[in-house]
């Protein structure tokens, strides 16, 4: 990086601690600092949606993911990320903002009991921090290939940043410098997206080479084709079912619907239209980010000799040697910038959702109850420091993984699967009991751990690849917790209708304040149109990658 590349990556950072002491004014409760005083916009909490999830998970993941498994990648795009954002804004977000909870564990304790609740509490604040790990071992590798930091010291200082402005500004500062971070990724990644197809010679030329690269070929360029079941001959290594069972449907909808670090941005949000269209303005960007992913991944398994056993990083290194192929001074510095902006909002996203859940669900519920507001408020401030810190341990842990695409989706599939399992049981049913809710999800967890550690460790299952585990074992976990639930609740007394109305169909609705603002009940904010239309889109993709 030269002086100019520098001087960008300056004048980013200062911004981002800017918006930090701005947000800092507005901050005059615990539900300012943690739930941005549900005062949002939809347009702000949307791309604030879909920026929390531009982390390590996007940008390096599925980058990976594109080299290693080729455009078989895009179905955690459009089979496993839109029906499932369109579900949450059309069926779930009603429920969430109506029972005005602060957070997913508050929503169980009122659907269920003490116990789910305080599990899940304790489930989330550990799957928090692991992936705020992820975030922060990817925004080392960055800053290690661009700027020769060692791996510890790149870090810790991004952890730093990241702690400075949420501690400043809490979530409305992640949020604001969520929506910045957008374009900023944006701006950092065309380039190299363009540049990098012009060397090819276009979409054809990449075509051609990526049938004769070393770890690629002819099933590297299709989404469909070889997924039969006894006929399994695509590069992921799964036929149909897991796909649209274990992917499309329990991981998918287990992470959207279910993982805080989402859900919060939408319950940030000023009134339930606006809370409802969060997931869906999101889906929309969200609908064509593999050309800034899976693109990448494929030119890099063509131009980086051996990127599987590239060093430190493996396949996970497929965006940043292209950066440092493709791109001049001062294009440098914004596309570094963009990354250690999608890094760091991929961080502050499971910090954030983690400092609310620590301070709302385990401290205030079970060990400080009835202070003041404003000792909430200190609370908040010092288990985001720990959050931070906790973070930098389990960075890490994620070093130890070649593709950390295959980490997350492993955690994801433990942690999110069986959760999911229990809410839209516990949503649909109201038959379901407190008991059920607590030995479903803990059961659908053990059975996620237990098929993770027999493929990975014991030797027990045999899978085509580790994201093919995450699928059945996503699968697993889910059925797991549906038929504990079923067994429980058919021997133990469900909640009357009056302890359950707003939360589970069939018992009757809350009223929801602030409905409607000025302008929310026009044709084009309806959210069945806005999902539709991103469904039916999401469909037209496939034709031309079947």
């Amino acid at each position: 990086m030269s002086l100019l590349d520098y001087v960008i990556l300056a004048i980013y950072f200062l911004g981002v601690l800017g918006i930090g002491f701005a947000a800092r004014r507005s901050i005059k409760t615990s539900l300012d600092f943690l739930l941005s005083g549900r005062s949002l916009p939809a347009w702000v909490t949307g791309l604030a949606f879909i920026a929390a999830n531009l982390g390590a998970t996007e940008i390096l993941g599925m980058a990976a993911n594109g080299a290693q498994y080729g455009i078989a990648t895009v179905h955690y795009y459009w089979i496993g990320a839109i029906p499932a954002m369109v579900f949450l804004g059309i069926v779930m977000m009603p429920f969430y903002y109506g029972a005005k909870v602060r957070s997913v564990p508050e929503f169980l304790r009122l659907r269920f009991n003490d116990s789910t609740h305080l599990l899940n509490s304790i489930i989330f604040a550990l799957s928090a921090v692991l992936i705020a790990g992820v975030n922060l071992y990817a925004l080392a590798i960055v800053m290690r290939a661009m700027l020769g930091w060692q791996l510890w010291f790149s870090i810790v200082i991004a952890a730093a940043f990241v702690l400075v402005y949420i501690t400043l500004g809490g979530l409305s500062s992640a949020i604001y410098n969520e929506v910045l971070q957008f374009f900023v990724i944006l701006a950092g990644l065309i380039p190299v997206v363009i540049l990098g197809l012009k060397e090819m010679g276009g979409w054809g030329g990449l075509e051609k080479r990526v049938r004769t690269a070393q770890g690629g070929g002819e099933n590297h360029l299709h989404a469909l084709q070889g997924t039969g079941v006894g006929s399994v001959t695509n590069a992921i290594g799964a036929n149909w079912i897991g796909i649209v069972f274990g992917l499309g449907f329990v991981l998918s909808f287990g992470y959207w619907t279910t993982n805080f670090a989402e859900v919060q941005r939408a319950l940030s949000a000023r009134n339930t239209s606006a809370a409802r269209r969060t997931p869906l303005i999101g889906a929309f960007p969200k609908l064509f980010i593999p050309a800034l992913t899976v693109i990448p991944g494929l030119i890099a398994l063509v131009v980086v000799k051996n990127l599987k056993d590239t060093p430190d990083g493996g396949y996970n290194n497929a965006i940043p040697y292209l950066i440092e192929r493709y791109l001049p001074s001062g294009i440098l510095g914004v596309a570094v910038t963009g990354l250690l902006a999608a890094f760091m909002a991929g961080m502050a996203a499971n910090v954030s959702s983690f400092n609310t859940v620590f301070t709302y669900d385990i401290w205030q519920q079970y060990i400080a109850k009835d202070r003041e507001d404003e000792y909430y408020l200190k609370v908040g401030r010092v288990v985001t420091a720990v959050g931070v810190v906790i973070g930098i341990g389990t960075a890490f842990i994620a070093a130890g993984f070649s593709n950390i695409m295959n980490y997350l989706q492993a955690l994801f599939s433990v942690f999110n699967s069986p959760l999911f399992a229990t809410f839209i049981v516990g949503m649909f049913w109201k038959r379901m009991t407190p008991k059920a809710g607590f030995w479903g999800l803990l059961t659908g967890t053990f059975v996620g751990l237990f098929v993770y550690l027999g493929y990975k460790f014991w030797g027990i299952f045999d899978f085509g690849s580790d994201l093919e585990e995450s699928f059945y074992g996503a699968g697993a976990a889910f059925l797991s917790d549906v038929v504990v639930s079923v067994v429980v609740s058919m021997v133990t007394a469900p909640k009357p209708d009056s302890e359950l109305r707003g939360l589970t169909y069939g018992a009757g609705t809350r009223e929801a304040a602030a409905d409607l603002a000025s302008g929310d009940e026009a044709w084009y904010r309806k959210p069945a149109l806005l999902g539709g239309v991103a469904v039916a889109i999401s469909l037209l993709l496939y034709i031309p990658f079947a």
